[in-house]
């Protein structure tokens, strides 16, 4: 067998034994119920723990700089609207209710917010000044964004990024040249966090958030009001926003079938 190949099934075989197959959440209403691959070397309490050092430092910076909001109303709106959302994250996810999770308000021009691995959330004030945002936008946003937390997209993207890096890695010992194990994490990192999603990951966010936001009373009709603001958005010099979750046009028309699932959810919720 020609050497390449013998190479590339060694590594296909070590890519394989690392990786184990999960469904992070329960489908709820939308269905979500692909199954996941993790690189089974490294567990949800690891990536929690590297965010959370990254998350830190983010939240330290900003304090130290006077621009961390922790008055303004919209600061207020910002937790009001987290706690609502994460009281739900249980029902997809029953472990998420011991996560810490924390939410803070950034004052810039930056039209940005994520969460985390584990829960941690920011929100920046230009996103909600640039775009007018309601109550149920920010909800239709924080959703979305919980939910790639709780199905763990991070962790799922590193474990892509330390499969093609094993692979090469194993490929590269056969042929005594060896990767250092240090170059070989910031490699991970900087693939699982910086990259785009992909369109599925991109699909469970926005169907998990849409029902996330209508168990929390928020109105998922928000989601199209808001993807439309953001499309407009991105005409000019696109937010930072849509650099890691670019639009399709099929976005709208997947949440506009789904809202039917959710209206239920949502019309319960404001009668509670």
């Amino acid at each position: 067998m020609n050497k390449r190949l013998v190479l590339c099934a060694l590594s296909a075989g070590l890519l394989l034994a690392g990786c184990q197959s999960v469904n992070t959440t329960s489908g709820g209403a939308v269905g979500v119920e692909r199954k996941q691959y993790m690189f089974s070397m490294l567990s949800s309490d690891e990536v929690n723990q590297m965010y959370a050092q990254s998350y830190q430092k983010t939240v330290g910076e900003a304090t130290n700089k006077g621009v961390l909001d922790k008055t303004s109303n919209d600061a207020k709106r910002i937790q009001v609207i987290a706690d609502r959302l994460i009281a739900q994250a249980p029902i997809f996810r029953p472990d998420s209710a011991q996560w810490k999770w924390e939410v803070n308000l950034i004052k810039s021009d930056e039209l940005n917010a994520n969460c985390g691995p584990g829960g941690k959330i920011i929100f920046y004030t230009g996103l909600i000044d640039s775009l007018q945002l309601t109550d149920d936008e920010i909800a239709a946003i924080m959703g979305h964004e919980i939910a790639h937390a709780l199905r763990e997209h991070g962790r799922e993207a590193m474990s892509k990024a330390y499969g093609i890096e094993m692979a090469k890695q194993g490929a590269g010992a056969l042929l005594g040249l060896g990767q250092d194990s240090l170059a070989l994490a910031d490699t991970v990192a900087n693939y699982g966090m910086t990259l785009p999603n992909s369109r599925a990951n991109e699909n469970e966010a926005d169907l998990i958030g849409l029902e996330l936001a209508a168990r929390a009373g928020y109105n998922p009709n928000a989601a199209i009001t808001l993807w439309n603001k953001m499309s407009k958005a991105s005409e000019g010099s696109p937010p930072e926003f849509m650099s890691t979750h670019p639009a399709s046009s099929s976005r709208i028309a997947s949440l506009q079938a789904a809202i039917p699932k959710v209206m239920p959810l949502y019309e319960n919720a404001r009668k509670s």
